[in-house]
C-alpha cells in the first residue's frame, strides 16, 4: 500500500500562538516532527494556512501545502491537503496518516504500528492507543480512554473513565482492569477521509469534544493498534518548558 504523512499545523493556536515555529535545541518543532516522521514514511507533507510556516518548512527543504484557513478540524485539513498532493503529484495514495504537529519527538515505530491495521483490508480508519498504568490517568479528562472489542476496534471513546468497575475502590482500578489511553494519532484510507468530511458534528461529538465519536455514530469502525510509546505533546508553554527539562 502506498502511505503519506501529513502533519496538519496552525499558527494562530488559542493556548500557544506560533507553536510550530517555537526552538526546541536548535530546531523548530515542525522540523523535528517531520524529521521523525520521514523515518518512516517516503512521502511527508505539512498542511498549513500560515505564510509563516510554508517559510519555515521550506527553509529545512520539506513539502508544504497551503490550505484554507476556515477549516473546523485537522481532518477537514487533511482532506483538502491530500486532494492538493494527489492532483499535484497524479499519484493516488492509499492511506493518509494525520500526524500531530506538536510531539516533536514522535516514534517512527508509531507510524510502523498504525501501517499494520492496514493489513486487514477492512480497515477504513486506525489509531493507536497505550495502556494506562496509574490511577490518575484514568480519571484525568485530558486524556481520553477507549474500550475496544475482541476484534480491536474501538466501542467507544471518553473523557470519563471507562469501564466503570462496579464495587471496585477508585484507587484499585488500575490493578482490576485493563484501560487504554488514546494515542492520537489517525490513518484513513483516502476515500475514506474525503467521506468522513462530509458528516455532520454529531451529539457525542458534542458532548465530548472528540471528533473520532462522529464517526462512530455514522457506523464507521476504528481499528485499533496498541503501542507501549508515550507522546511527548505540546499544547501549552509550560508543556514546552517540561519536554526541554526531559531531553
Amino acid at each position: 500500500m502506498d502511505f503519506i504523512g501529513i502533519i496538519p499545523a496552525r499558527y494562530a493556536s488559542t493556548r500557544f500562538p506560533g507553536k510550530p515555529l517555537v526552538d526546541i535545541k536548535g530546531n523548530t518543532m515542525i522540523e523535528r516532527v517531520y524529521e521523525q516522521d520521514s523515518i518512516s514514511l517516503d512521502h511527508v507533507y505539512v498542511a498549513t494556512d500560515d505564510q509563516k510556516i510554508v517559510d519555515e518548512v521550506s527553509r529545512f527543504g520539506a513539502k508544504v501545502v497551503m490550505t484554507d484557513s476556515a477549516h473546523k478540524s485537522g481532518t477537514d485539513r487533511l482532506a483538502q491537503a491530500i486532494q492538493i498532493i494527489q492532483n499535484h503529484l497524479t499519484i493516488n495514495f492509499d492511506v493518509v496518516i494525520n500526524i500531530q504537529g506538536d510531539e516533536p519527538f514522535i516514534k517512527p515505530e508509531q507510524i510502523e504500528e498504525i501501517k499494520t491495521c492496514f493489513g486487514d483490508k477492512n480497515t477504513e480508519i486506525a489509531t493507536l492507543v497505550k495502556a494506562i498504568e496509574n490511577s490518575e490517568d484514568i480519571f484525568d479528562e485530558n486524556k481520553p480512554k477507549v474500550i475496544v472489542d475482541k476484534n480491536m476496534n474501538a466501542i467507544c471513546f471518553s473523557r470519563s473513565p471507562i469501564q466503570y468497575l462496579r464495587n471496585t475502590p477508585k484507587l484499585d482500578w488500575v490493578k482490576r482492569h485493563k484501560y487504554f489511553r488514546h494515542n492520537g494519532m489517525y490513518a484513513y484510507k483516502t476515500e475514506t477521509l474525503l467521506k468522513l468530511t462530509k458528516l455532520n458534528e454529531s451529539v457525542l461529538e458534542k458532548a465530548e469534544s472528540l471528533e473520532q465519536l462522529r464517526w462512530i455514530e455514522n457506523g464507521y469502525k476504528i481499528k485499533v493498534a496498541k503501542t507501549n510509546y508515550d507522546t511527548l505533546g505540546v499544547d501549552t508553554p509550560e508543556d514546552l518548558q517540561r519536554i526541554l527539562k526531559i531531553i
